[in-house]
């Protein structure tokens, strides 16, 4: 990896993809200004040596080098990313593997990356052997929405004019599904360039066009198509809402800004890393999706020192955004009150999590003993407050014009969607012909007693298919296991889990009988936690 990359956070905490005797490794970084490269990396699984790997920030004369109008970009301690966290996919037979990457950093301020950024937001088709670039396809231009790849793409084959053809599909957070010949990277189906509209932020530059596939059809609502109508009935404060929506930017690819833009899908998308699942002969993809609208909103950043003791300056610079200058939080986003802190956790716990991250949290290894010490007295309520300190965190954040507000979700007033349901779907694509199967509500909301049935919920986990025609996924924040007919999407059966489980379950075979496993973890959406492995035996 480049200078660049030296005392920055870079973990894996996804799983590798083995080819042969390689195993090709996805990377964790952070997501905002100074994070680090995301190299793919190739490591030989007998000696452990490097064997090979693809800079998706090109060095200079490199294929999309020119793509960066910075030139320094691969080098630039400001700029990074373009990480595969997501997982891969590999066809063993055309010794293909096929690689989702993500955002350039920082996320949401281009302003310090102008261009294209290649090969961010992009699916790799790299020759398995030795890292070389066979084709490429970049899903989101310049990306300033964090509109990255959620999951790992599937293989499978469809046909078209009586002929098999093999293909590699990618779902999308914005609710897409690209299909593309996995040998040839020719497009199944017609992606046009739309073109979306201008930022008005200083130094920003987006990117005049976004590709939309004509085909199929967006598997989630899109915020240009919403009206008031679509506000929802259950809300208590529906007149806020409206105001609210009323005052949010929602066309398509609304580029961030200091007024609200509403974005749905969501953050986390329509399609999440659970991704979707395929019957590889038949051409039929399924995809759970969720129908959260969050609030995507910037601040300016004036690049000055926090005027401050060092530890709360250290907060106002790293844990703002995320956990609010109150330290309240936002659990309706994930985002944990910090207050009282000392009573849950000692010092060296959290300066774990402060090092080297948690759950959705990056760490932050690069911060010096005399911040993280000055930031554990704050967390604990120990600076000193009148205490103004002589030396201020470094500012190397200043490049950066504006910055992320953070991550607020359009909620009700009792904390449910803004917007009517359905809040989570599930459908299954044919991917022979771009139209839809079927498609139906996915989970319940309890809150909502009886009217609650139907309504859908949001899902963090995907759905594995049998041959003899079930589908089963867990996923829902109303905390059921349950089995669909993947003909019609019809309920088969369903279990109450101890806690919602927000993975993909496993299917296995032992002694000649099959069973189904799935981690019932819980804790994200407010959920209880469960830290249990629930397994069920199927009937032959």
């Amino acid at each position: 990896m480049p200078e660049s990359a030296k005392n920055k956070f870079v973990i894996s905490n996804t799983p590798g993809t083995v080819f042969k005797d390689l195993i090709v490794m996805p990377l964790r970084v952070s997501e905002g200004a100074g994070a680090a490269p995301g190299d793919i990396i190739a490591f030989n699984v007998i000696t452990g040596e490097l064997a090979w790997s693809f800079h998706t920030i090109p060095h200079p004369g490199e294929y999309g080098y020119e793509t960066w109008e910075d030139s320094t970009s691969y080098n630039n301690p400001i700029v990074g990313a373009a990480n595969n966290w997501a997982g891969m996919a590999v066809d063993e037979e055309a010794e293909i593997i096929f690689v989702p990457t993500g955002s350039a950093a920082p996320d949401f301020y281009g302003g310090v990356r102008r261009g294209q950024n290649l090969f961010s937001n992009s699916l790799l088709a790299l020759n398995a052997n030795t890292g070389e670039r066979i084709w490429h396809f970049q899903f989101t231009h310049h990306d300033i929405w964090d509109r990255d790849p959620p999951a790992p793409p599937n293989l499978l084959m469809v046909e078209r004019d009586g002929k098999k053809i093999p293909a590699v599909a990618q779902v999308t957070k914005q609710g897409y599904v690209f299909v593309f010949n996995r040998l040839t990277g020719e497009p199944l189906f017609d992606i046009k360039e739309v073109p979306v509209p201008t930022s008005v932020l200083e130094g920003e530059e987006t990117w005049p066009t976004q590709p939309i596939p004509v085909s199929p059809k967006p598997f989630a609502r899109q915020s240009q198509d919403l009206t008031e109508s679509n506000i929802s009935p259950f809300a208590e404060n529906r007149d806020e809402l409206i105001s609210l929506f009323k005052a949010s930017n929602k066309a398509q690819y609304a580029p961030p800004n200091t007024e609200p833009v509403l974005l749905l899908p969501g953050y986390d998308g329509a399609a999440e890393w659970g991704g979707a699942s395929v019957n590889p002969d038949d051409g039929i993809l399924y995809v759970n999706s969720n129908e959260m609208a969050w609030t995507l909103l910037m601040n300016q950043n004036t690049g000055e020192s926090y005027d401050g003791p060092l530890g709360e300056a250290t907060y106002q610079k790293f844990c703002v955004t995320c956990h609010q200058s109150d330290r309240t939080g936002n659990m309706a986003s994930g985002y944990p009150s910090l207050i009282d802190l000392q009573l849950r956790k000692n010092k060296n716990e959290v300066a774990e999590i402060i090092t080297n991250g948690k759950g959705m949290m990056t760490g932050f290894p690069q911060l010096s003993k005399k911040e993280m010490d000055a930031l554990l007295a704050f967390l604990f309520d120990e600076e000193i407050k009148h205490s103004v300190a002589l030396e201020n965190v470094p500012q190397d954040t200043i490049q950066e014009l504006y910055k992320h507000a953070g991550y607020t979700k359009f909620l009700d007033s009792n904390g449910l969607p803004g917007i009517s349901p359905p809040w989570g779907t599930m459908h299954a694509i044919d991917l022979n012909t771009g139209n839809f199967k079927w498609s139906i509500p996915f989970g319940n909301t309890p809150e909502l007693g009886e009217e609650g049935i139907g309504t859908g919920t949001e899902n963090y986990g995907g759905a594995v298919v049998t041959e003899n025609g079930l589908l089963f996924i867990a996923a829902t924040r109303d905390g059921f296991f349950r089995a669909y007919d993947k003909e019609n999407g019809l309920l088969l059966w369903e279990y109450e889990l101890p806690a919602p489980a927000f993975a993909t379950p496993a299917m296995y075979e032992f002694n000649g009988k099959q069973y189904i496993a799935i981690a019932c973890g819980g804790e994200k959406l407010g959920t209880k936690k469960g830290n249990q492995i629930i397994a069920f035996a199927l009937n032959p």
